[in-house]
């Protein structure tokens, strides 16, 4: 058995082998769960709060315009389809933040798995992180203020300073990307890169495979959801996409308000049907991989072994609620509606719960690796 003074030292030599409190790896962990959780946190709050009621101003101003078609105000036409814009830009802003802030801590994760093959030292490893994690807020944070700031005090014609602010966390992360490739391509040209291993990797825990079967099973289903609706619906929906349009714009021409009405509300329908097909697909594979990223880090999870699973199984329960009850919203409604939300708040207290635990970890699985050395 090692002494605890050997098992220092080997630490200090050999920082890929520890998960401390100011490592690399622990700070791509914590802040890749983080952003992950509060991507989510965003996206719910915005679907319940803005979503559904951002489709129904963007229907009633296509209404007003198709309208303003039939009683020859060209005026109020053009101004019904800025509100139009205004709107579509306000719902993709946020869902442009919900989606970057998930993305970047899918990274940050997936970066803290391949820490140990990174050739550079722990303390440039270090500012790599940091970096990561400032351009994965700062993104989102410029993305979501588009809106808002628009181009206001803006020194280009074109852009404004939400837009700019955004582009320097886009370049502050690829910054950090491109310093972990370096350093994965060092690794690679060494001729001794196949001695370099982890025991992250290798240390047996029965929640970590629950949650690579869970998640595997999840993306499984969005990949087969994916392709049903790519063979049965997509183009069907493409042609109906632009016969309904090809309706508006000639009944609005002959003057038929009930064919425009009747046009504009399937176009409605049609375009909800759009909608949820394609949440669900992305839903499906995005917790999938949430649970397998999550899979990995189990060993560091300081938490009871029979928590462990309870939080795991709740996690996998909401991730799979989440896109059923989403594919149902448009024949049940606001009933399958409030499911889907109650699946994704699971999701993110299961979450939570596993940050909570690896922010507990205080090196118990470091220490016995060590003993085992």
């Amino acid at each position: 058995m090692a002494a605890p003074e050997s098992l220092t030292a080997a630490t200090a030599q050999d920082p890929f082998r520890s998960f401390a409190p100011l490592s690399a790896r622990r700070l791509l962990v914590l802040a890749g769960i983080a952003m992950i959780l509060a991507g989510m946190i965003f996206g719910d709050i915005f679907a319940v709060f803005v979503l559904h009621q951002n489709a129904s101003r963007v229907g009633a101003s296509l209404r007003a315009a198709a309208e303003a078609a039939l009683a020859g105000d060209a005026g109020r036409v053009q101004a019904s389809f800025a509100d139009v814009g205004a709107f579509l830009e306000n719902r993709g802003t946020k869902v442009d933040t919900h989606v970057h802030l998930i993305g970047f801590g899918f990274l940050a994760l997936l970066l803290a798995i391949l820490q140990p093959w990174v050739a550079i030292s722990e303390k440039y490893l270090r500012r790599l992180a940091w970096l990561l994690v400032i351009g994965g807020v700062v993104l989102p944070s410029g993305v979501f203020l588009i809106h808002y700031v628009g181009l206001a005090y803006s020194p280009l014609q074109a852009i404004g300073w939400a837009s700019i602010v955004a582009d320097a966390g886009g370049l502050f992360v690829m910054i950090a990307t491109g310093g972990y490739l370096y350093g994965l391509a060092r690794r690679l040209a060494n001729p001794l890169r196949n001695k370099r291993s982890d025991h992250l990797l290798s240390a047996p825990d029965g929640t970590g495979r629950l949650l690579f079967a869970g998640g595997l099973f999840l993306v499984l289903l969005g990949f087969l959801h994916g392709a049903y609706y790519a063979g049965a619906d997509l183009y069907r929906h493409e042609a109906a996409d632009y016969n309904l349009l090809s309706q508006i714009a000639s009944g609005a021409s002959a003057g038929n308000s009930i064919q425009v009405g009747r046009a504009l509300q399937e176009y409605g329908l049609l375009q909800g049907d759009k909608a949820v097909n394609i949440a669900a697909h992305a839903h499906f594979a995005e917790f999938g991989l949430l649970a397998m990223l999550l899979g990995f880090f189990q060993p560091y999870v300081s938490l009871r072994q029979i928590w462990k699973r309870r939080w795991a199984g709740i996690l996998l329960l909401g991730s799979a609620l989440l896109p059923v009850c989403v594919l149902l919203e448009m024949r049940f409604g606001l009933v399958a509606g409030g499911l889907a939300d109650f699946g994704g708040l699971l999701v993110i207290v299961a979450g939570f719960a596993m940050w909570v635990g690896i922010l507990r970890y205080t090196g118990a699985l470091d220490a016995e690796m060590g003993r085992r050395a």
